[in-house]
């Protein structure tokens, strides 16, 4: 196997087009066998459901070279659980999950020569994806579906990699309280790109969202999941009671990894915007598949001003060994004890 010539240690987190894409048709009914292409393009109806009402869902995994040269990836079982949820959530056909794992399989090692390699800092990003393709115009859902799966050779979500960023206090509200903030839907991050601008245009790497119904909690950004550390040490995971954040895999695996590997005392439970402003914890991070843990330094918007004094200018202690510890699982340079690690190749 040999490599694409690419510029491995500066890529930006860009769409690229690989070799071979995986593509699977809903009808009838049924699920069909599904399958590679090398066509990256999708021809659909002006009345497609997809334009109309919105039924599209997605996932976004990684794949990694390890030190030995094999290629694995993360816990796609979790994303294969998570776009079935999504799925039932908008009235879209369920993707099976054992179907699910093996076409991110097939995908992955049809495309081993894009996978970066060992110690590049790069990773092959696997966005799966449903829209409804089906003919639709009255309010309802679609009949017909297409579930794709394109991989492109990424870099850091954020430049800088390990360099603190700030937040903007969101203006907007990102979800409804039982509405659809707890799945993955492409109208979620539609409802967040004007929030996103904003924060951009006046230097800010995002937004962080508080609660819709009362403003009181803090949820997540955009595009991640927020985690703290507190002053006494403990890693401190925000919870929603009204289903309005996604349950990320990185956060979910990052809990496990504090608890049961790292020994840390970890609290998951809503956390009052109050908390923040008081100074209650002294590191803060922003975990998803993109970013892994970026480090947050400062939150800031119409009078608030707070520093996470253990961020400032890098992560803190606590959100460098998460993240040092998690990634060795991921890349195979440490111990996998939970299973988590897929062997591709």
């Amino acid at each position: 196997m040999a490599k694409k010539d690419l510029d491995w240690g500066n890529l930006g987190f860009n769409y690229m087009p690989c070799d071979y894409s995986y593509v699977c048709n809903y009808k009838d009914g049924a699920w069909e066998e599904g399958g590679l292409t090398d066509d990256h393009t999708l021809t659909l109806s002006e009345d497609a459901g997809i334009f109309h009402y919105c039924q599209e869902i997605f996932e976004g995994l990684k794949a990694y070279t390890t030190e030995d040269g094999s290629i694995v990836c993360f816990r796609p079982d979790l994303n294969a659980q998570r776009m079935y949820d999504s799925a039932e959530r908008l009235v879209m056909p369920p993707f099976p999950i054992d179907k699910f794992v093996d076409a991110v399989k097939q995908v992955v090692a049809a495309n081993a020569d894009w996978v970066p390699p060992f110690g590049s800092g790069a990773t092959l990003y696997i966005r799966p994806f449903m829209v409804a393709t089906g003919n639709v115009i009255g309010v309802k859902p679609a009949d017909e579906y297409q579930f794709r799966i394109f991989v492109t050779p990424v870099g850091p979500y954020f430049k800088g990699g390990d360099t603190s960023v700030k937040l903007a206090i969101a203006k907007y509200d990102r979800a409804a309280p039982h509405g659809t903030g707890n799945i993955k839907a492409g109208l979620n991050y539609a409802m967040s790109l004007l929030a996103v601008t904003e924060a951009h245009n006046a230097g800010y790497a995002e937004n962080m969202y508080l609660d819709s119904q009362s403003r009181t909690y803090v949820e997540e950004t955009g595009g991640a999941n927020i985690i703290f550390v507190d002053k006494q040490g403990n890693l401190v995971v925000p919870q929603s009671a009204t289903d309005s954040i996604l349950p990320s895999i990185t956060r979910r695996s990052l809990v496990v990894v504090a608890r049961d590997i790292l020994g840390m005392n970890v609290i998951e439970r809503p956390v009052k915007f109050e908390e923040v402003l008081a100074g209650d914890f002294v590191e803060c991070g922003l975990c998803g598949t993109a970013a892994v843990i970026s480090p947050v330094e400062k939150v800031e918007g119409d009078g608030v001003d707070v520093t996470f004094p253990d961020c400032v200018g890098t992560s803190g202690p606590v959100m460098k060994k998460l993240r040092e510890t998690l990634t060795a699982i991921q890349t195979c340079a440490a111990e996998d004890p939970f299973g988590w690690v897929c062997k591709i190749s």
